[in-house]
């Protein structure tokens, strides 16, 4: 028995899941994905200013 039969095949390196291969896109697959990418960065910060608004009330409750 050989030990190469005993290692896993090596993978070649890919990239992060969710990030597709923009080389393949095209022009407007590209805006799309842009878009896509706005809506996203628009619904962080909606989250961030929830808690944030939230935490200044709970500031606001403890504060002396």
């Amino acid at each position: 028995m050989d030990t190469d039969d005993l290692e896993p095949p090596q993978n070649p390196p890919r990239k992060p899941a969710g990030k597709p291969d923009l080389q393949i896109m095209s022009v407007a697959q590209l805006h799309d994905y842009i878009a896509e990418m706005e809506a996203e960065i628009a619904r962080v910060r909606a989250a961030i200013d929830g808690k944030q608004s939230a935490r200044g009330a709970a500031d606001a409750v403890f504060k002396v």
